[in-house]
């Protein structure tokens, strides 16, 4: 059975940091591209970065791009997110998701990952 958690959130103040976590289990970790998604109340939920399986790529939207990384321990089966000059508007729960086999490393459409986390809640205080 396939198990994704992820962790690390928190209330932090605004031009501050988070390093998010996602520890997966029951798959082949490094065979799946991953993806970190947010969704704040009363909006549609959106990819914020994604990384190959094995590491060599990644993709930001503009909205995070210099400001967000993301990184991946395959042997420990670990995904992460670092978060810097965090700003009131990156406020959200964040999910971890694994991309479907086949679908490609970082697949546009939610509905190609097969795999989700519960979500961690960031918070962002002006």
């Amino acid at each position: 059975q396939v198990k994704v958690v992820e962790s690390g959130g928190g209330l932090v103040q605004a031009g501050g940091s988070l390093r998010l976590s996602c520890t997966a289990s029951g798959l082949t970790f490094g065979d799946y591209g991953m993806a970190w998604f947010r969704q704040a109340p009363g909006k549609e939920r959106g990819k914020v970065s994604c990384i190959s399986g094995s590491g060599t790529n990644t993709w930001y939207p503009d909205s995070v791009k210099g400001r967000f990384t993301i990184s991946r321990d395959n042997a420990e089966n670990t995904l992460y997110l670092q978060m810097n000059s965090l700003a009131v508007e990156d406020t959200a729960i964040y999910y971890c998701a694994a991309a479907r086999l086949g679908s490609g490393w970082c697949p546009v459409w939610s509905r190609e990952y097969t795999y989700w986390g519960q979500g961690t809640q960031v918070t962002v205080s002006s």
